[in-house]
């Protein structure tokens, strides 16, 4: 009897232990079931259940701890131990595991692309097709699907074509002999052919053998971006063929004869009177940028107008002269009008376009 009863005091120490590895065993199971194995759930779905089920983890094994059936000071010593090797686990995989996480988070707080957009990063380029909290899945221009870590992506410079609308570019090289205002009407025609907007050029080189031309214009049907791109490509061939300019390569040496005396070069075009000059796309390149410099001059000058304000207001209070503070204070109001105005620009100008 002395054993029986000894056997099961032992057993009843243990009883709390057992009670607790049973409900938090059985917690985290429901709660991965009902978080991450539902098969309606996606990826991007997931992330928010892999965070719980990550912490719900670290609060079993603490809960487990705490029922111990051993001492106060064994009980501390074993959540110091815990505490060491999650700190350990941490800092040895924070290249990879946790690294990941953490950027995947951090490309979540940022929201610099989303589901269905176009992203370029390093040699990786396609659209996005699942997001999670260690990687991102992308779909190739061959339609196959590329797994990037999210510590890739947070470590490299991030392209994403905007959804609102991007540029279209074609590159080209043409001799010398052809003159530049022959070929900018055939490239802008073609690129307004291909279905491109406000197109425009730009000569980027002027090589040893040639000079080499993009062709640009504004796309706003981002989805169909790599038939717009081979659909310009293919208006460049025809109005030039059609035009019978050859298309020459960056390393074309052209070698024909010709007399001596004679200069192989195309006629310069004299300036033409009445016609105003084409107007530069970087305004329709750079209009982020620039909408955020104006943002930031606009905010310069409410700093400005909320120090003259404090100024003024100041000499109201000091003035004996009421005409003289009359004067003040309706300078004061002039700025404080001014000031409401450029805050209201700066919220509306702030709001999140496409």
């Amino acid at each position: 009897m002395p054993k029986l009863e000894g056997i099961y005091q032992s057993l009843s120490a243990f009883m709390p232990l057992l009670a607790t590895l049973a409900v938090m065993a059985s917690g985290l199971w429901f709660a991965n079931w009902l978080l991450l194995r539902r098969a309606s759930l996606t990826t991007e779905s997931r992330l928010p259940g892999q965070v719980t089920m990550l912490v719900l983890t670290a609060v079993a094994l603490i809960a487990v701890i705490l029922a111990l059936p051993v001492s106060e000071s064994t009980r501390g010593d074993l959540l110091s131990l815990l505490g060491l090797v999650l700190t350990g686990v941490i800092a040895l995989s924070s290249t990879t595991f946790v690294a990941n996480a953490m950027a995947g988070l951090m490309l979540r707080a940022v929201k610099s692309f989303h589901h269905g957009d176009f992203i370029r990063a390093g040699e990786y380029f396609g659209r996005v097709t699942e997001r999670g909290l260690f990687h991102t899945e992308i779909q190739s221009e061959d339609r196959d699907l590329i797994t990037l870590p999210n510590l890739f992506l947070a470590s490299n410079p991030v392209t994403v074509v905007r959804s609102s609308g991007t540029i279209v570019s074609c590159d080209l090289s043409l001799g010398y002999d052809v003159p530049h205002y022959d070929v900018e009407p055939l490239l802008k025609e073609a690129a307004q052919a291909a279905g491109l907007q406000e197109p425009f050029l730009q000569i980027l080189m002027l090589g040893d053998f040639s000079v080499s031309y993009r062709i640009s214009g504004y796309y706003p049907q981002v989805k169909q971006l790599l038939t717009m791109r081979t659909r310009l490509r293919k208006e460049v061939l025809d109005k030039l063929h059609g035009a019978g300019i050859e298309i020459v390569s960056p390393a074309f040496m052209n070698q024909r004869q010709f007399r001596d005396g004679e200069k192989f070069m195309a006629p310069p075009k004299l300036p033409e009177e009445g016609i105003a000059a084409p107007q530069a796309p970087e305004a329709l390149i750079f209009d982020k940028a620039d909408r955020a410099e104006k943002i930031q001059n606009l905010e310069n000058e409410v700093q400005s107008l909320a120090v003259e304000i404090k100024v003024l207001k100041e000499r109201q209070q000091a003035c004996a002269d009421e005409a003289e503070a009359g004067v003040l204070k309706g300078d004061i109001r002039q700025r404080e009008e001014r000031l409401a105005s450029l805050e209201n620009i700066i919220r509306k100008a702030k709001e999140p376009t496409p």
